[in-house]
């Protein structure tokens, strides 16, 4: 976990791309289960998460999603997506194009801006 509050935590998802995810602390199914004030904290710390991904990393893409099929818990992954990456344009669940040949800068910095970010904005 790279950053929590009283509504929501910041994990890490293991991965060749960066990838985030960010957690209600509360145990809820749904989105439109939370209050509005989970809502707004998701979505605020969805729109740093995104746009420091942006300006570090210069993806293809930002790929962000909400299933929680397996994880019946709301949660939102955000993604750097790559032409590069093993899977693009696929899912990172989908079915593997190639071998990897991404060259990507650290994702432990990027991590530390993460959190020095969100803590500057909590």
């Amino acid at each position: 976990m790279i950053f929590s509050n009283q509504l929501i935590n910041v994990q890490i998802e293991k991965s060749e791309i960066p990838w985030l995810k960010i957690f209600t602390n509360e145990k809820i199914k749904e989105l439109s289960s939370c209050d509005n004030q989970i809502k707004l904290e998701i979505f605020r710390i969805l729109d740093i998460i995104e746009k420091e991904m942006l300006d570090y990393y210069e993806p293809e893409k930002i790929n962000i999603a909400s299933f929680g099929n397996y994880v019946p818990h709301v949660h939102f992954h955000i993604m750097a997506r790559f032409k590069e990456d093993s899977y693009f344009p696929e899912p990172m669940w989908g079915e593997k194009q190639r071998e990897s040949s991404l060259r990507l800068p650290s994702f432990d910095i990027f991590c530390q801006n993460i959190k020095k970010l969100l803590e500057e904005d909590s």
